[in-house]
């Protein structure tokens, strides 16, 4: 059974200057609709005639409709009025003819369509050309040009598809300015992981298409801060952001700082305030805030905030008048969020504002084949930041990859690890050549200092809890044996004051003045720390 043949529909506006004349010396001139429907080559089934809704153009669009009665007898003529009140106010015309565009009913199975751009303002003309390039109207565009000189004829037409996928040229400097932006994001390292490499795809075509919050998981290391700084360098290049990028670590905004220093606050709002402070979510406006370890933020920080995501709006401490804010977020965590929103320190309606697009960043570890590409970027770096070229020899390099991809090798700090490490090569290779015994070296102090870190989480869980493995493997062993017991009663206290009386309850026998609680906070004070830190 044959396939019934397509139809060909048209789609303008009738050009009020162009296509005017009403005497016979109007067939002396080029007029864009009529030569639509005059080339031997293009045969225009139906066109569909846009006209600005007033007697003038009334009637010049019967006078149009007649004329392509006669040039064209096959084509049909739909009019069509709109209401432009203002041609060139691109608000309006760009909503008259997108609703033409959502009531029209288009058969893409029986006919293809064509936008005409050759009559109309330049604003109708630019609408048009939108509204096709996202599919508004799933048509190509076609423009028509008068004769050259003064021939006869019905002149030129050239039809342009948007879809840019069809032009073999064109989509292939797509593709690698495509690769160009994910190579990019992973700072040119030519990574071989598979599963690495696709979810470097998904973030770097997500960055670009969307100014929704991002979260990024993943264990202490992994690259988290370093690659929200590329996805902004990268939006940046393709004029993606206005506005700066803004780095907070919430892990070191404590107790009553946190508020003061995200939103702002009021001169006079609190006791210190003398001068007003803009605040870290005003200083990213039009930018992009990242947020790391953003479990760590408090309740109160946490409602402000999602009120400055969804609204764009905060109040600063101590002032009653909204402040403005847009900004795109980005979050990272080495916490499972929804494991702190089942124990209440995290709220749920944030964790769902910000986990539309969630990336959860694999450990060094899970990625041995990466190494390799690693340790040759972190050697190119380094020669280049020296001055001067730096190399590991061949047995040193089989004997640090080795022990690199080796499944026991776990590199809890992942790349801060791996960095240090390489660092420490470096600088201790005589001549800028790395040797075996130099590797063989670094090999033993990692394993000692690991294993220090797994005893400091293991023999001191509250302690690893509050500061993190890394420091408090740093703190002396007296000082560790203590402040884990401290630790250990604040937890099991209700309040500051309960677990001073348990802490010094002899001591504090032996004094006039009993300040308990004052005495515990100045202890903490000592290792930075907080009430609300020790007992989160």
């Amino acid at each position: 059974m044959d396939n019934p043949v397509r139809r060909t529909v048209a789609i303008g506006l009738l050009g009020v200057q162009k296509d005017a004349g009403g005497d016979e010396s109007r067939w002396n001139r080029w007029r864009p609709t009529i030569s639509l429907c005059q080339h031997e080559d293009l045969l225009i089934d139906r066109l569909e005639l846009l006209v600005q809704a007033d007697a003038h153009t009334s009637k010049l669009a019967e006078q149009v409709t007649r004329d392509l009665a006669g040039v064209s007898p096959e084509t049909e003529v739909h009019r069509h009025d709109v209401a432009f009140r203002n041609p060139w106010d691109f608000a309006e015309v760009y909503a008259v003819l997108r609703d033409f565009a959502d009531a029209y009913p288009f058969d893409e199975e029986n006919e293809d369509y064509l936008v005409h751009i050759t009559t109309g303002t330049h604003v109708v003309q630019i609408c048009l050309f939108l509204l096709t390039e996202t599919r508004h109207f799933p048509a190509r565009l076609i423009q028509t040009s008068p004769p050259r000189g003064r021939q006869p004829g019905p002149g030129g037409y050239s039809i342009i598809d948007l879809d840019l996928s069809r032009y073999g040229a064109l989509a292939a400097r797509f593709e690698t300015e495509r690769a160009e932006g994910v190579s990019f994001l992973k700072n040119g390292i030519a990574t071989r992981n598979p599963g690495f490499n696709a979810l470097m795809d998904r973030i770097e075509q997500v960055s670009l298409a969307s100014d929704a919050p991002i979260l990024l998981t993943g264990a202490t290391g992994v690259g988290k801060t370093r690659l929200a700084q590329r996805i902004f360098e990268l939006k940046k290049r393709h004029r993606n952001v206005e506005g700066q990028l803004v780095e907070v670590n919430c892990a070191t905004l404590r107790g009553d700082t946190a508020m003061s220093a995200l939103f702002g606050h009021e001169r006079g709002a609190f006791t210190g305030a003398s001068t007003r402070r803009a605040g870290l979510l005003r200083a990213a406006h039009e930018g992009l805030l990242f947020l790391d370890e953003i479990g760590e933020l408090g309740l109160d920080e946490q409602a402000t905030l999602l009120r400055a995501i969804e609204e764009g709006v905060f109040l600063p401490v101590g002032s009653d008048r909204p402040v403005e804010s847009r900004f795109q977020l980005i979050a990272g965590t080495n916490r499972d969020l929804s494991v702190a929103v089942s124990e209440g320190s995290f709220r749920e309606d944030l964790l769902a504002r910000i986990d539309l697009w969630s990336f959860d960043l694999p450990a060094l570890k899970d990625r041995p084949e990466d190494i390799e590409p690693n340790l040759e970027w972190e050697l190119a770096t380094q020669s280049e930041a020296s001055g001067k070229r730096l190399v590991i020899g061949a047995a040193a390099r089989r004997r640090f990859l080795s022990f690199a991809r080796h499944p026991e090798t776990t590199w809890p700090g992942n790349f801060r690890d791996f960095n240090a490490a390489l660092t420490r090569l470096v600088t201790l290779s005589p001549n800028g050549r790395i040797t075996a015994a130099a590797v063989e070296e670094e090999i033993g102090r990692l394993r000692t200092s690991w294993a220090r870190r797994r005893s400091a989480g293991t023999d001191f869980p509250h302690l690893a809890d509050v500061l993190g493995e890394d420091a408090a493997s740093e703190l002396d062993l007296f000082d560790r044996v203590q402040l884990e017991g401290v630790i250990d009663t604040c937890r099991r206290s209700a309040t500051l004051s309960d677990a001073g009386r348990r802490l010094f309850s002899v001591s504090r026998t032996k004094k006039s003045s009993r300040n308990d609680a004052d005495r515990l906070k100045k202890y903490l004070a000592r290792f930075g720390l907080a009430w609300s830190d020790v007992r989160a």
